[in-house]
């Protein structure tokens, strides 16, 4: 498992890219401070997600779906997110 702040820099260097859902669906995050904003369709998710969800998340990778972290916040998003290349890197 990488570290916390590794992977945390990691979503927040991609911040505004384009990331999908495991549906496949489109969205994409910003990251404000110690949490993200998820928009999909040009529209903010009003929900915040933490970094210690992330943190939480990050333990149990890899994952194989959303429903395998069901106990965090936005489990679909914070699964998009950690399963992405490009912040999931070599780490999982």
């Amino acid at each position: 498992m990488a570290d916390s702040d590794e992977v945390w820099t990691r979503i927040d260097r991609h911040a505004g890219e384009t990331l999908a859902a495991a549906t496949g669906l489109p969205f994409t995050y910003r990251v404000p401070g110690d949490y993200i904003k998820v928009s999909r369709e040009g529209r903010e998710i009003n929900r915040s997600l933490s970094r210690t969800n992330f943190m939480k998340a990050a333990a149990a990778m890899p994952a194989s779906r959303p429903s395998d972290i069901k106990e965090s916040q936005g489990s679909a998003y914070t699964w998009a997110i950690l399963m992405d290349q490009r912040v999931r890197g070599d780490a999982w």
